[in-house]
């Protein structure tokens, strides 16, 4: 068992402009959307779904999330394509204070939501 969760979701507010966007941020880090319909998508990894947006109640408050990325460069990846997919910058890719080796971008995606993409390995 390698983390304490299975998976998360949550729901949005435009599923099909927050699918979109998930699909395009999450591709640099090797998430794919793996699954769903008209009002639900599941993305994950390796085929294991560990995350999901939907349209099937409210839109709760503004929330953080952070997705592991393999290296750096695949955190400013992200960071890129999270801004062209519509995403509004919330921290640019760098070291953080957390760790020596923390490093991440920040993105607010379509629903006010902190989406972040994290590297603990060194360049």
């Amino acid at each position: 068992m390698a983390g304490i969760l299975d998976h998360v979701g949550f729901n949005v507010a435009d599923f099909d402009k927050s699918r979109a966007f998930y699909v395009a941020a999450l591709a640099p880090l090797g998430i794919t959307m793996l699954f769903g319909d008209e009002k639900w998508a599941m993305f994950g990894r390796d085929g294991a779904g560990a995350f999901w947006v939907g349209q099937m109640g409210p839109v709760p408050g503004p929330i953080h999330l952070a997705f592991a990325a393999a290296d750096r460069a695949a955190v400013r990846a992200f960071h890129a394509a999270a801004l062209a997919a519509g995403g509004k910058d919330n921290g640019g890719p760098g070291l953080r204070d957390y760790h020596p080796n923390y490093y991440g971008a920040f993105i607010i995606d379509p629903d006010g939501h902190n989406i972040e993409a994290v590297c603990h390995m060194p360049e």
